[in-house]
């Protein structure tokens, strides 16, 4: 089939805001999307973090997943921003809409996990984790909205099957990520007359280089004992990037015209035990 007779994409012209986009699901979500005729402004922070045991993407990652959507035809832009930093990321999505002449979604994906029992845990490791799950994803929201509300459009906030269950062991995300349910949920019913629609997806894991190497061992050495609230009930130990990527598709198009304030599970089961 040659170029001028594809079929248009699921969301064929659609410009997209995507945070922690270097890699991971924020790279398969960019590509994805551009796949299917998105054109997007790519966020990432592209350092490490002390507070992590696990190193964070780099400005080649960017410039990687830039280059992957540039092979499906599609435009990208990006930016190395931390999305804690509320004015820097404004700016940041100000000029790429700027570029691309407009914002129709978002995907709010940028996250980070550390682990440890409640004692183990310090006030940095809360904060950081806090301040870039739950802080992060409003600062994203309140970046994009002023472009969304004129003409309606989606937000897609990355929760986790955390933010639906009292998963332990990572205490500071688990928190963090049902906060963003709360969030999504308020500004649902908030920017409904303005035909926003706001939806969260929750993975199970997922394999993208941030799960510590820390939490296998609490579970295999500390408390065995909480392994099975991990076991997804699907005969799956993780699934891929590639299936939330997905549910993140569905909820941009126009398929999901009518969807607002949904929990989409994307977690292989783990939630129902």
């Amino acid at each position: 089939m040659t170029e001028n007779t594809r079929p248009p994409g699921r969301v064929a012209g659609k410009r997209v805001l995507i945070t922690g986009a270097a890699r991971g699901m924020g790279r398969s979500h960019a590509v994805r999307l551009a796949e299917q005729g998105a054109d997007v402004i790519l966020i990432d922070i592209c350092r490490s973090l002390p507070e992590l045991e696990y190193p964070l993407a780099t400005p080649e990652d960017l410039a990687e997943t830039a280059q992957l959507v540039e092979k499906h035809g599609r435009r990208a832009v990006t930016a190395q921003v931390d999305i804690r930093d509320a004015e820097a990321l404004m700016s940041a999505v100000d000029a790429g809409v700027a570029q691309l002449g407009g914002l129709d979604a978002v995907v709010s994906n940028a996250g980070v996990l550390t682990a440890g029992t409640w004692d183990m845990t310090t006030s940095q490791q809360w904060r950081t984790v806090v301040d870039i799950n739950l802080i992060g994803t409003w600062n994203t929201c309140a970046a994009a909205l002023p472009y969304l509300v004129d003409h309606g459009g989606s937000i897609v906030n990355i929760s986790s099957a955390a933010g639906l269950k009292g998963t332990p062991l990572h205490t500071p995300y688990t928190a963090s990520k049902h906060g963003v349910v709360g969030l999504s949920r308020a500004l649902a019913n908030e920017l409904a007359a303005q035909s926003v629609r706001v939806n969260t997806v929750h993975p199970t894991g997922v394999p993208t280089g941030m799960s510590p190497e820390s939490l296998f061992g609490l579970l295999s050495q500390v408390r065995p004992d909480l392994a099975p609230l991990f076991g997804n009930a699907l005969p799956v130990v993780m699934t891929e990037a590639i299936d939330i990527s997905n549910a993140v598709l569905y909820l941009i198009s126009d398929e999901a015209r009518h969807v607002t304030g949904m929990e989409f599970k994307v977690d292989a089961g783990v939630t129902l035990k």
